[in-house]
Parts: structure tokens; sequence; C-alpha cells
């Protein structure tokens, strides 16, 4: 592969390490103005987030051949090297000499140094969990809201890239995200509310099912992503501009109501590659309260016989299971009719590892007539 794939990716890498960037959202861009080959893009795509994905193990890998800590620039190339050798299946020779390549020549030779011996001497990892390259809360939670056996085996298949799923009408999107859309159950002349849409894969899906959906967000930038997407599979949708807690609707005017809510997102960790570094304990209890509050608003606007849908993709029973009924609905446990979804508490869950998707909850309440 070429030296300018490795460069797109270190600079890319640079941007989430120093500016906060975060690389779905800025490694796309940078792609389409390279110039790459598409084997150079595909390669450059597993560098960026191998390495932001791997980034603890990568550190555990340079750091036995290091005295005094390096420059984050310096720092985030030596994450490029060690991704290379220990996870990426490059050859010794080529992640070596093209990783060393690109470092200031100040520091050349320190790079060259350390890459030559993590490329030679055998790792032996101070825990599973800095060889899998999760931070250690992050394992913690996982074995206990799944035991051991269901947290490793997610872990292990949510450092696997995911494979890209095309709809029929073009557009991508896992799997679990399609079992979610299926389960509103959204029917011809129907009035559905999505009130997290963005980017528009739910909206879409359920459109495309001859509903009237109302797809919303609070963020304007995020309204223009639905439409676009909207446009590119050929179905039309009402956008609105709305906060989630305060929609702005009649109450009992929706036969369906999607909350697709803002989550931790430990479900979808392979996705979202620097997700498992930004996300803390703190920002559970913090979503989770964003999501009672959520749940509580938009019930009202369920007709009565109507559905009520709660969806994260995350494995939390914090920000699921827990949360409370909405009042005046009942729990819809029906088994979906799509998707490999195992029972959990009063709803459904799908774990990464089960049919290779994101981790997803799903919740169907109903309201009685």
């Amino acid at each position: 592969m070429s030296g300018s794939a490795r460069q797109l990716a270190y600079d890319v890498l640079k941007r989430i390490e120093r500016d906060g960037a975060y690389a779905n959202l800025v490694l796309g861009p940078m792609l389409d103005r390279s110039g790459l080959s598409d084997a150079d893009r595909r390669f450059t795509t597993d560098l960026v987030y191998g390495t932001t994905r791997m980034r603890r193990a990568c550190d555990a890998l340079v750091d036995r051949f290091i005295t005094v800590p390096p420059d984050a620039a310096t720092r985030t190339l030596l994450r490029l090297g060690a991704y290379q050798l220990e996870f990426a299946g490059v050859a010794p020779h080529a992640a070596v000499g093209e990783t060393v390549a690109l470092a200031p020549k100040r520091v050349r030779g320190f790079v060259n140094a350390v890459l030559r011996k993590v490329s030679t001497v055998e790792m032996r990892w101070p825990s599973e969990l800095c060889r899998l390259s999760y931070p250690d809360w992050i394992g913690a939670t996982l074995r206990r809201e799944l035991g051991d056996d269901d947290a490793r085996r997610a872990m292990n298949r949510m450092n696997e890239a995911a494979v890209p799923i095309v709809r029929a009408d073009g557009y991508v999107q896992d799997p679990s995200s399609q079992w979610v859309a299926a389960a509103v159950g959204a029917a011809r002349r129907e009035r559905v509310l999505d009130v997290c849409a963005a980017p528009g894969g739910k909206a879409t899906a359920m459109a495309s099912a001859g509903a009237d959906v109302f797809a919303a967000d609070i963020h304007p930038a995020r309204i223009g992503l639905i439409d676009e997407n909207a446009r590119r599979v050929d179905v039309e949708l009402t956008l609105v501009r709305a906060d989630g807690t305060e929609p702005p609707f009649t109450p009992e005017s929706f036969d369906a109501v999607l909350i697709d809510a803002p989550c931790s997102g430990l479900g979808a960790l392979r996705r979202r590659p620097d997700a498992r570094w930004r996300v803390q304990p703190r920002d559970v209890d913090a979503l989770a309260d964003l999501q009672r509050r959520m749940l509580g608003a938009a019930a009202p606007l369920v007709r009565p016989g109507g559905r009520l849908v709660y969806s994260v993709c995350t494995l939390t029973a914090a920000e699921s299971i827990d949360h409370p009924v909405p009042h005046g609905f009942e729990v819809d446990d029906r088994r979906p009719e799509i998707g490999a979804w195992r029972p959990y508490g009063h709803g459904w869950r799908v774990l990464p590892h089960d049919a290779d998707t994101d981790g997803m909850v799903l919740i169907r309440y109903r309201r009685p007539a």
C-alpha cells in the first residue's frame, strides 16, 4: 500500500487526537479529496479505525521501550506503526520503514528504534482488557451486564470492522437498526414520529412502507442530513426541528412514535472507534436521565391504540429496561418478527456477536384503546 495512504491516516489520527475530531466525520471528506485508489482508501480506513480502536493496546506495545513520554504527534505515529505490526498483518519491514518515513527528522531515529523492538520482542499483555483495548470501566460494565462469556465475545466482535450492509433502496444501514424500524410496524398512511431521526435510516425505512413520517432532530445540520438521505432513496418525510424533551406536537396525534434515543453507544463501538475513549461512566447516568425525559414527553403524543417504540444502541439496563413503563401504557411483549433478538427484561436485546450487528436494545409499548 502507498505511503500516501499512511500519510492521510496519520493526518486524520492527529486531528482525532489533537482536535477531538470524530473519526467517522473527518475521514470521509479527507478521503474524498485524496484521489487515492479504492484499495488505498480501504487501507487508510483500516489504519484510522483500527489504530483508534486499539489505542490502549498500541500504547502498551510501544511503552515497553519508552523512558521519556513523546510529544502527541510522535505518540500518534508510534500507535500507527504498532497497529500495523500487531493487528493489521502488515509485513514488519513495510510497517516500520513506511511509518518511520512519516516522522520528522528529529524523531526519526527514535521512532525507528521503538518500532523495530515492537516488531521483534514478544508482548506479554498486562491484562485482557489491555489486549482487547477497552477502558477498564467499559470491560467491567459489560461483564456485569452480560456475564463474562458474552462480554468477552461482544468485545472481540466489536474489535472487528463492520461490514457495510446495503438495503434494497441503496441505503447503508446496520441490520439491527433495520430490525428496530421494522419493529415499529409502520403501515401505509399511518402518522409516525421519529423523535431522534438523524441520519434518517429508520425514518426512510418507515416512509418506504408508506407511512407519513415526521422526522425530528434538534440540530439543523442533522436535519439537513436526514433530508439528503431521504432524497437519495427517493422518499418523502416531514422534517421538524424539535427538542425531544419538548416535542411541539398535539397530544394523541400519532399512530406510532419511535424514540431511538441518544445513548452511550456501548453496543456500537466497532462502528464508532473513538467512542470507547470519549464516553465516561458519568455519561451513562446523564443519558439515562435524558432518555427518561424523552419517554415522558413522547408518550402523550401516541393516540389510544397506538404504539411507542424505544431503542438504544447500548447494552446497559440503566439506559433501557430500568426506565419505568410510561404512564398509561402497557408492555408489548410479543417477539419482534424480524431480528435475532434475545429476551431482556420486558424488552429485547441483540449482542454484537449474535448476528454480527451493532448491539441494541428494543422495548415496545402500546397505549390501550
